[in-house]
């Protein structure tokens, strides 16, 4: 089902969108709710609206052509493939990251290895690189090029492929967290001491539900 923005009315991405780094973003397109599990990134339609969704995060920006805009093409089904192995990676990494216990959680990665060789392959899929930009008259500004098979949608993979990199060698891994309210898939990086839950939905869940086990558990023997 298509969520359109309610000022833009551009469809939007069924995964939820919290304000985390791309790399945590992408792994979140796993998803649950009170239907099961979810993949936003099942056909290459849901995989377009999530990269038009996070267009707008990535700096220097995404070319204009492809994916921000609504009438652009969705992604070539072998690109689709490659986005969701990168998204299994990054979460089988998570995982381990985080020592999740949740089995609903599971990523389709299965070992350590396979996902930091799939990392390394997204990083590597369409290499881009600065370009100066300087028209008669005007003011210089920085742009992307990049060599074949280069397309704004394989720049994006290997651009949140080198983020996860920083991610997980960097000072973030530590702060990575994987959300435990009851029937959560997802992950977040815990940027306030006191955050325990990746949304105020999710707190609310497990507030209820410690509130339920207090109250409804039968006194030991």
């Amino acid at each position: 089902m298509e969520n359109p923005d309610p000022q833009s009315g551009v469809p939007q991405s069924d995964a939820p969108l919290l304000g985390e780094p791309l790399p945590v973003e992408l792994m979140n397109t796993v998803w649950a709710d009170r239907d099961g599990l979810h993949d936003a990134l099942a056909d290459t339609d849901g995989l377009a609206r999530w990269l038009r969704a996070v267009a707008p995060r990535f700096e220097p920006a995404l070319a204009a052509d492809e994916p921000a805009a609504d009438s652009a093409p969705a992604p070539p089904a072998p690109l689709a493939d490659r986005y969701r192995r990168l998204r299994d990676a990054l979460r089988r990494l998570a995982a381990i990251a985080t020592e999740d216990p949740r089995p609903a959680a599971a990523s389709a990665a299965p070992d350590l290895a396979t996902a930091v060789e799939a990392v390394n392959r997204a990083c590597a899929y369409a290499p881009t690189w600065s370009r100066m930009e300087w028209p008669d008259g005007g003011a210089p500004s920085r742009g992307t090029a990049g060599a074949p098979p280069h397309t704004t949608a394989a720049a994006a993979l290997s651009r949140i492929a080198e983020q996860g990199v920083d991610l997980f060698t960097g000072p973030d891994r530590d702060a990575l967290r994987a959300c435990r309210a009851p029937g959560c898939v997802l992950y977040f990086v815990r940027a306030h001491p006191r955050r325990e839950w990746c949304s105020a939905n999710c707190g609310n869940r497990a507030r209820v539900a410690r509130h339920y086990q207090r109250h409804h558990t039968d006194p030991p023997a």
